[in-house]
């Protein structure tokens, strides 16, 4: 999804005890927690070792995108609360809602007020850390994504997922007997033929993560056109900018770790 060539990633199983040291943590630019099928209020050793270092990660301000079990995991660390959730089991192509500010935060890239998104998940975040943002919601969960600062943010679906990969879960689900396989047949035949809203996400996600200096100005340019912008106000933003570039190369290392890293 997010993926170029010549890239390459470092993984971490921190649910095998595999954890980065200070160094490495010094020379990393962002760091992704994705899906498991752990729980994320659950105190194995490995779990609680995990809370810490997202603490740490949090005083250097490092960049951190939690994805499912990351967004639970991220929640509790910043002082969330996390837990079953109470409608149970949440599988399938959900609907969420982005919020005004979330609308307005992303509406220079022209992302829709509402996004498909495939989940598989029965945990949740039940409150969100005391100085976050929720920023997306649906029907059955209240808090799809959140905002930490400008450094942090959790996305409790999957943007990486197709539906392929969906029913393979639920196979997983029924034979690990999580499921009934009345409820799995259902999941499957509610399917359809309908996809995520995969272009978004991939818009959303990289806006969080890797801006060009190419970008931002096409993005100044189309603001300056729908006046939500003055003329004076995009010409100093233009002539701000300079020679600089962002630090890229880093920022498709860390892009790329959303979708096939481990932590």
């Amino acid at each position: 999804m997010l993926a170029e060539e010549g890239e390459t990633w470092d993984f971490f199983k921190v649910a095998n005890g595999e954890f980065p040291d200070d160094e490495q943590i010094r020379g990393f630019d962002g760091f992704v927690i994705t899906g498991s099928c752990n729980d994320a209020h659950g105190n194995d050793a490995w779990i609680c070792k995990l809370i810490s270092l997202l603490k740490k990660l949090d005083s250097l301000n490092k960049k951190v995108l939690g994805i499912c079990f990351g967004h639970q995991i991220l929640c509790r660390a910043l002082g969330g609360k996390t837990g079953r959730a109470i409608s149970g089991w949440d599988i399938g192509l959900t609907t969420i809602h982005l919020s005004p500010s979330a609308s307005k935060f992303f509406s220079a890239l022209e992302i829709p007020t509402t996004l498909s998104i495939i989940e598989c998940h029965r945990d949740e975040v039940r409150e969100p850390p005391p100085k976050a943002e929720v920023i997306a919601w649906s029907e059955k969960t209240g808090v799809e994504m959140f905002r930490y600062g400008d450094h942090m943010m959790g996305i409790q679906g999957h943007p990486e997922y197709t539906k392929d990969i969906l029913i393979h879960l639920i196979d997983r689900l029924l034979q690990r007997n999580f499921i009934a396989e009345s409820y799995a047949d259902e999941l499957k035949a509610n399917l359809g033929k309908v996809e995520p809203d995969k272009d978004p996400w991939k818009k959303l996600c990289t806006s969080f993560l890797k801006y060009t200096k190419d970008t931002l100005i096409h993005l100044i340019d189309r603001l300056l056109q729908r006046n939500f912008i003055a003329d004076s106000y995009a010409y100093e933003l233009k002539a701000n900018l300079g020679k600089v570039e962002p630090d890229k190369d880093a920022w498709k290392k860390l892009c790329t770790s959303f979708l096939k890293g481990r932590l």
